[in-house]
């Protein structure tokens, strides 16, 4: 007799109907330790590539370029060559035509000689015209002096004849009394004849003296009239002559500023000559690798500010360059912690649980720039962290790198909720002891 289909041995083994389940045991494990993780703290961070620079600007790559223009003679280096400062890399030779003398130092230096003698010959001249000036202002004194002396002599002389004038005219007017009493006696027949004409002889007399006195006293002050005049003209005429060597003296001062002007001018040119043959050879400004040459061949043309070959020089204090969009730049500060990947440098990152990570190096961040780069992007430098390990020595500048800068620490579930609904990540501002690192 048969046994029942449910009740037979290969129907149990099937359908495992005497085993009992516990798959609901892990799934409910499994949901604890899914909420147990949200729960778990979570770096935000701000990722972003860049490449290795440097924080001293003149370390970093730079052109050399063609003051002057002018025609490749001799190249002194190759590509790849490490220079010393001072080293020269190549010579250039003039092409303009203003320039092209080879005399042409010798020439503006004998045009500044002849210029330096002229400007000795008008101030030799401006000497001669100060003493002659000085001459004239001697002569026009003594004159004046002389003159002057002349006069107060004439004065002088005028006082006493008019003196003498009154005095003469005094004896005049008792002579003209004397006679007419001699007279009214006479005709009275008291006195002779001969004594009359005794009166009459000394009032003649007296007449005269009076007439001589009063020709002298005019003439004394004629003559003092024609002093006056002689005066005047004395100084007219000196003046002329002082006003004429100070024209003279003026004109000569012209001329010589003037030369000197020159003169300094061909010193300027002389000097911009000189220094523009110097700037025939061009040297290394630094020490560095030279590298991409623009120009290569021998009498090749270069334009003025031309660019003719890179320099590469070795860089002390290696800095990291990242770009982040505008809507984290808020989110970066001074002395914030970045961790960073270089490329070359095998690493683990976990992006939310940095210590975690292997391989990554520590950085600070050195300065937010405020200008937005024509990418839409805002810079950032990153330096290195004293506190943490060296870099490697073995960067070079222009090395990728990824820069993870590290913000606040949020449960898991608050990352998530975050990026779901787009919310950009909490302002975070490092801690005081932070920025004193």
């Amino acid at each position: 007799m048969s046994t029942p289909l449910n009740e037979s041995a290969s129907y149990k083994k099937i359908f495992q109907i005497t085993k009992q389940n516990h798959g609901y045991r892990y799934i409910v494990i499994m949901m604890l330790l899914f909420v147990l993780v949200l729960f778990l703290p979570w770096t935000q961070n701000v990722r972003s590539t860049g490449r290795v620079t440097t924080l001293r600007q003149e370390q970093r790559p730079q052109n050399i370029n063609a003051i002057i223009p002018g025609r490749i003679v001799k190249w002194y280096v190759k590509e790849g060559d490490f220079v010393k400062t001072g080293d020269t890399i190549l010579q250039l030779a003039e092409i303009k035509d203003d320039y092209l003398d080879p005399q042409l130092l010798d020439r503006t230096r004998e045009q500044i000689e002849a210029k330096d003698q002229s400007i000795d010959f008008y101030s030799g001249k401006n000497d001669a015209l100060q003493q002659q000036f000085t001459a004239l202002q001697e002569g026009m004194r003594l004159k004046r002096q002389q003159i002057e002396n002349k006069q107060r002599q004439q004065q002088l002389k005028i006082i006493s004849d008019s003196a003498t004038l009154v005095a003469a005219n005094n004896d005049y007017q008792i002579a003209q009394k004397q006679f007419q009493r001699q007279k009214e006696l006479f005709d009275e027949g008291l006195v002779s004849l001969t004594q009359l004409e005794q009166r009459n002889m000394t009032l003649q007399t007296a007449q005269a003296k009076s007439m001589s006195a009063q020709n002298n006293y005019n003439n004394a002050k004629q003559e003092l009239a024609i002093l006056q005049l002689e005066y005047a003209q004395i100084l007219q005429d000196y003046t002329d002559k002082i006003s004429k060597v100070q024209s003279e003296q003026m004109q000569t001062r012209s001329t010589r500023a003037g030369t000197q002007g020159e003169n300094a001018k061909l010193r300027n040119q002389y000097a911009n000559y000189s220094q523009r043959q110097a700037l025939y050879y061009i040297i290394a400004p630094q020490d560095g690798q030279m590298v991409q040459a623009k120009r290569s061949g021998i009498g090749e043309t270069v334009k003025e500010g031309e660019t003719l070959v890179q320099i590469v020089p070795p860089f002390n204090d290696p800095a990291v360059e990242i770009f982040i969009d505008p809507l984290d730049a808020p989110l970066l500060n001074s002395q914030q912690k970045v961790r960073l990947v270089f490329d070359g440098f095998p690493a683990i990152v976990f992006s939310g649980w940095p210590r975690a990570s292997y391989g990554t190096f520590a950085g600070r961040i050195y300065t937010v720039e405020n200008n937005v780069s024509p990418e839409g992007k805002y810079r950032v430098l990153i330096k290195p962290d004293s506190a943490d390990r060296a870099w490697p020595k073995e960067l070079r500048l222009g090395g990728g790198t990824q820069g993870i800068a590290l913000l606040n620490d949020v449960p898991i579930w608050y990352e998530l909720w975050r990026n779901i609904n787009g919310f950009p990540a909490d302002y975070y501002h490092p801690e005081i002891h932070d920025k004193k690192k």
